[in-house]
């Protein structure tokens, strides 16, 4: 998915309900005695957000919490932390710079973290409990940990290369992992090590998902274990059809290349096969995915009684998905149910198992995702109305109880709810004004719930069934001592509205304005990502409330506006994008920037647009469909022409190139590049494999052969994500001068 990264939405003010951390503030600070927000402290450690936790866990008996907390001095380095709910009290249970690891991972690792949003991370960054609840797998730089509820660490692997995706069975008795491709299984207690497969290397590979699950699917597994141990189901996954990217991951002490294997829109995808391996006798057992091998593997699932599996197949065209029943001992498939779309289906993970065999599922067929039942062959829908399902978190069959989060209150508020399993009454569980994520147990008694808004720092906490906080897993205070209390006193509470598209659809709007003083016109920063998937900007929520509030405090107003195309709005919101990105969203923006400039405090001369991947292509478009309308652009990481993309993500919203090779050529911004006349400031990481730098080099050579002039910054062994506490640094204050000579200085 191409990622929203530059700069982040953050809310309204504290409504009713919400704790309110920005008035218990002490000692009384005023405005005029607040310290200077620099760039330099903006991307040191500690993060001006506080503690954020990462990875937070119950234990399988719901005893213990678990999360990833970074250090006080390094803040992309995280330690794995404890929690014994019944005493109350945090401990640091591994201590990620005492293993004695070399600091290395594989490529293949890097590539992963970069597809998990975690690129740049260092220490524990992910592990897994053992299902007894005494012990936790945890890989760091590669090798696999097991430790125990004492803190004593047993080391597992001590390779050259990377244990890669590594889970402790759910009886268990073993780990699997995948090293060199192959697929391993490890005793916990003898340590005796069991290649389930021996053939994987070069193009072939055992237990992993391939570039477009991980990138765009949100899968990111490749072996799923039975629930009694009996089986492993595994991904075999060949990818010698895939055309072959010569990646330069071009780096400060020299240039490496890579021969990625990248499945470019319109071209040959990987070839993936499902197995099952019995313990038993040792069968590996080929799974009937139907004859048509050119498909997407979305989902796997086992069922309760570990005999067989859901599978969830995808057409290549993404208007269909299959869910199917398949028998373990035969691999035998049958389709259970379908579900079509003359658009695309958006995956999801809100599959549930009952006990009568009868199925929970979300879907969009009726416009808006709600959920479903599906018993014997028919459907019972449980939620409707105009607003979405994001995620079924919890199923208390017992007590006859579904928990989901939604926007079921506002489109830029999101909450956990309950309501009967039959069907009725909702119920919401948190407070408004606020913007929450939600993880429950199995046993849906509990739930992790992260919440912010726009001035509150990420809070997350323990809470039961009933939404009842029973315990902070990190409250961030915002008090004195807090790292972003010196700031508090200035902070500015953002503005939230709306304007009409000119179908009239309402599209929600996000201001944050500076001091001001009566009668003055101020410059204007439009962020901007636009896209489909993933790309809302407005929401409650605290995201990258501190950069905002440095932007604002330098004279800028900030504007957001989410567009139609992106998500969580109903699908005719999403569908206006059917091969045909680059219209309606840019068209929607521009309404925006007509709005801002009837402003009285807006200089309709001084506003700037702003995006990264997406937003750095919407940043493009927009100036080349309005030329004057800009002062100016900045473009990071900008996707120029969608055949470079990859197959899953253009595909699934603008068709197969081959089939409608005009919609691309509509969509794209590299044939319209001679339409630019403002100022441009491109920006790319030179070792990118998500928006590979091809297509910002194709976008320089097509303003070089016009002879337009324009600006550029690309960073050396940066990825997608660039950042870094100096690189982030380096980053905006380059951005920041180009914006000042092209819109702040500009003369009337």
């Amino acid at each position: 998915m191409i990622a929203r990264w530059l700069l982040a939405a953050v809310g309204m003010a504290l409504m009713a309900g919400f704790p309110p951390a920005l008035a218990r503030n002490g000692p009384a600070m005023t405005p005029d005695e607040t310290p200077e927000l620099t760039l330099e402290r903006l991307f040191a450690s500690p993060s001006l957000s506080g503690p954020t936790p990462r990875g937070v866990k119950l234990s399988p008996d719901g005893k213990f919490l678990t999360s990833l907390r970074p250090r006080s001095d390094d803040r992309d380095r995280f330690d794995l932390w404890f929690l014994d709910t019944a005493r109350g009290q945090w401990q640091m249970l591994v201590d990620s710079t005492r293993l004695g690891t070399s600091g290395e991972i594989s490529e293949a690792e890097k590539m992963q973290r970069e597809r998990a949003r975690i690129g740049g991370t260092k220490g524990i960054v992910a592990y897994d409990w053992a299902p007894d609840s005494q012990a936790i797998l945890v890989p760091v730089d590669g090798d696999l940990f097991l430790a125990d509820l004492a803190g004593n660490v047993r080391r597992l692997t001590a390779t050259a290369t990377s244990e890669l995706d590594a889970t402790v069975s759910p009886k268990g008795s073993q780990v699997s992992f995948v090293r060199e491709q192959n697929l391993v299984l490890r005793a916990l207690a003898s340590g005796a090590e069991t290649a389930l497969t021996r053939d994987g290397g070069g193009t072939l590979s055992y237990g992993l998902a391939e570039f477009v699950a991980q990138e765009e699917m949100d899968r990111h597994q490749g072996a799923w274990w039975a629930p009694d141990d009996s089986a492993i189901a595994y991904a075999r996954v060949d990818e010698s059809g895939v055309k072959v990217a010569t990646r330069a991951a071009i780096g400060a002490d020299g240039t490496r290349i890579f021969e990625q294997r990248y499945p470019f829109a319109g071209t040959d995808n990987a070839k993936v096969d499902l197995y099952v391996w019995h313990a038993s006798d040792g069968r590996h057992v080929k799974v009937d995915l139907g004859a048509d091998a050119d498909i997407y593997l979305a989902r796997v699932d086992w069922m309760p009684d570990a005999r067989s599996l859901l599978v969830q197949r995808q057409s290549r065209d993404q208007k269909r998905l299959d869910v199917l029943r398949v028998d373990a001992a035969s691999g035998r498939s049958a389709i259970l149910f379908s579900e079509t779309s003359p658009t695309w289906l958006n995956l999801h993970d809100n599959l549930h198992v009952l006990k009568d065999g009868s199925l929970i599922w979300t879907s969009e067929r009726g416009g808006f995702s709600h959920i479903y039942r599906f018993r014997e062959g028919k459907w019972t829908q449980l939620t409707s109305g105009p607003w979405a399902v994001k995620a079924v978190v919890g199923v208390d069959e017992a007590a006859g109880r579904i928990y989901f989060t939604g926007n079921r209150d506002g489109a830029t508020q999101q909450h956990l709810y309950a309501m009967p399993l039959r069907g009725g009454e909702i119920a919401r569980l948190t407070q408004a004004g606020a913007f929450h994520a939600v993880k429950m147990n199995k046993a849906a008694n509990r739930a992790i719930v992260t919440r912010s808004s726009p001035a509150q720092p990420e809070q997350v906490y323990l809470a039961d069934a009933t939404g009842k906080r029973l315990a902070w897993i990190e409250e961030n205070r915002l008090d004195a001592g807090h790292p972003y209390g010196p700031y508090v006193a200035s902070h500015i509470a953002p503005v939230y509205g709306s304007i009409t598209a000119a179908d009239g659809t309402e599209l929600m709007t996000e201001l944050l304005l500076p001091k001001m003083a009566p009668g003055t016109r101020h410059p204007v920063l439009v962020q901007v990502y636009g896209g489909p998937g993933g790309g809302r900007q407005v929401t409650e929520s605290w995201g990258g409330g501190a950069l905002h509030q440095y932007l604002a405090a330098q004279g800028w107003i900030v504007f957001s506006l989410d567009n139609r195309g992106t998500p969580d709005r109903g699908k005719a919101f999403e569908d206006h994008l059917y091969r045909a990105m680059g219209g309606v969203e840019v068209a929607d923006q521009l309404a925006g920037v007509a709005w801002l400039k009837a402003q009285p405090y807006v200089d309709p001369a001084r506003i700037a647009v702003i995006g990264w991947s997406y937003g750095g292509y919407m940043t493009l478009k927009l100036l080349q469909a309005a030329p004057g309308t800009f002062a100016a652009g900045v473009a990071g990481a900008p996707v120029t022409r969608w055949e470079l993309y990859d197959t899953h993500y253009s595909e699934r919203y603008m068709g197969d190139p081959r089939a409608v090779p005009q919609a691309y050529a509509k969509a794209d911004a590299v044939p319209d590049a001679g339409k630019m006349a403002d100022p441009l400031l491109l920006i790319h990481g030179m070792a990118d494999d998500n928006v590979v730098f091809d297509h910002s080099t194709a976008l320089m050579a097509a303003l070089q052969g016009n002879a337009q002039e324009f600006e550029t910054m690309v960073y050396p062994g940066q990825t997608h994500r660039v950042a870094g506490p100096k690189v982030s640094v380096h980053l905006w204050k380059t951005i920041l001068a180009f914006l000042d000579r092209h819109v702040k200085q500009k003369e009337d």
